[in-house]
């Protein structure tokens, strides 16, 4: 009816400072409840051209101000998202399904930090320099911004994903042309209210909403587009991939990852426990660097499953926006289906599923009976070649195996595609530092998981991406290099 279709938010475009309507819309889903609420534009290539000119008329003053007029921009974008944090943590989690207490606590707080760690740390980079006094010639090089940025980010993080590619792009001197997932497109729109206001000149960013198949793949293909970066599927920077060739497109994909977990018998379960149930759970296991593979030393197999069990058991899966709900919903039904079935693949290879999906009854409120939530499940007695230990699921799903030797364990962890985070626990530094150098991983924790320090390189090997990004590296991906000799 149109008086319900009146309720509903409906997004514009940000293209050139302005907020543009779309000649047509895509629903998007509440998680928690099933139901449309809100109508996000489905770009196409107008749309994208329009922002790409947008992009491209702003350069020229964007890319001549100072390092430091730019930061201080940064920064006040920061202070307004900060401001307005409980208004952006409701809209995350409404609209991705995570819960209020990690919108609040993780999303919003580090997509403010990433706009002040960019600000700060682009005043800090220095070019080299090196001499030849035999030849009588000096030579440096400078740093200049790229140009149009394309930038898509997907639905688990929405604004974290999307601002950790916007603050350094923007940083650096470039102007860009943002696509979020069309599932959590509402707080990119949120942010786009608060540019002109941090003073963002009109066009330095542009936001055009819609879908991969259709926005996101104008964007790759626009010849004035001369660099992309992307979080998302190993399927789709397949695609971006090919799409980009013929361009000859710098590219930095941050792709999946099937992480494992290795717990050697001297690990301190008391730590290790509480902290593999969050590394495996935390936003509903709707983030790549998400534990999926959980090894454990025979010695204490049966004493960590029992232990790891009860305390999955203690999450609690309902509406997200209750404080004291510890796993919300899923980002959609398909997801959730695809998740599901994961689960039914393991039980008929004869894995056993110890808790959660199909073996405990999942209790919801009221309101959220259509919504799309599942409990935390872990598997047991999983074969290696098992797709529930080869693919990424991107859901509360675990699977737990027993190993004997540290050789053995290496092998094993290294046997999937994917190459993006590990985590070890042990209390022997040597076999620490022995096993995470073997592990083909970008990111190796030892006794802990998901400790960030930004300055530091971010990425994975194999088909967990191409790229690193962290203060250097983002500097380096987001800027051109030129090297000049001066004979004198």
């Amino acid at each position: 009816t149109m008086a319900h279709s009146k309720a509903l938010l409906v997004l514009e475009n940000f293209i050139g400072g302005k907020f543009v309507p779309c000649s047509s819309y895509i629903d998007s889903y509440n998680p928690s409840t099933g139901d449309v609420y809100c109508r996000v534009p489905d770009s196409g290539k107008e749309e994208v051209e329009l922002a790409v000119k947008a992009a491209k008329a702003a350069f020229p003053v964007w890319s001549s101000k100072s390092p430091l007029e730019r930061s201080q921009i940064l920064n006040k974008l920061a202070d307004l998202i900060e401001h307005d944090l409980e208004e952006f943590a409701q809209a995350e989690s409404k609209d991705q399904g995570k819960t209020i207490t990690f919108a609040r606590t993780i999303d919003i707080p580090r997509a403010v930090y990433n706009f002040r760690f960019f600000a700060s740390s682009v005043l800090h980079h220095t070019t080299e320099c090196s001499e030849m006094t035999t030849v009588g010639c000096l030579h440096y090089t400078l740093r200049t911004p790229v140009g149009v940025a394309g930038l898509i980010s997907p639905w688990n993080l929405p604004l974290y994903l999307l601002t950790w590619k916007i603050a350094p792009a923007i940083a650096c001197g470039n102007t860009v042309v943002a696509k979020p997932s069309e599932m959590t497109s509402v707080t990119a729109w949120m942010m786009c209210k608060l540019l002109e206001k941090a003073g963002v000149p009109p066009g330095v960013v542009n936001v055009v909403f819609g879908r991969g198949s259709k926005a996101g793949e104008a964007l790759v293909c626009h010849p004035d587009v001369p660099l992309i970066s992307f979080t998302g599927s190993t399927l789709t920077a397949q695609r971006i991939t090919e799409k980009s060739a013929p361009h000859c497109k710098r590219l930095s994909l941050e792709l999946g990852g099937k992480n494992p977990a290795i717990i050697f018998d001297d690990a301190d379960l008391t730590q290790c426990i509480p902290t593999t149930v969050r590394s495996s759970f935390a936003n509903q296991g709707e983030i790549c660097l998400c534990t999926s593979r959980i090894f454990v030393q025979r010695g204490i197999y049966s004493e960590f499953v029992k232990r790891f069990v009860a305390e999955a058991k203690k999450w609690k899966v309902g509406n997200p926006s209750d404080p004291t709900v510890n796993v919300g919903a899923l980002i959609s039904k398909e997801h959730l289906e695809k998740v599901k079935n994961y689960v039914k693949k393991a039980q008929a290879e004869g894995a056993r599923v110890l808790c959660g999906e199909g073996v405990d009854s999942l209790v919801l409120p009221a309101d959220n009976q259509k919504g799309y939530f599942m409990l935390p499940t872990v598997i047991a007695e999983v074969k290696d070649e098992s797709k529930c230990m080869q693919e990424e699921i991107f859901g509360p799903v675990t699977c737990v195996v027993a190993f004997d030797t540290e050789e053995e364990v290496i092998e094993r962890a290294n046997c999937v595609k994917y190459g993006l985070a590990a985590t070890v626990w042990s209390s022997n530094v040597g076999r620490v530092h022995r096993v995470a150098r073997r592990l083909q991983s970008g990111l190796v924790w030892t006794n802990c998981w998901l400790v960030r320090d930004l300055n530091l390189p971010f990425g994975g090997m194999k088909a967990s991406g191409i790229g690193r990004e962290g203060a250097k590296d983002s500097y380096e991906f987001f800027t051109e290099v030129k090297t000049i000799t001066i004979k004198h």
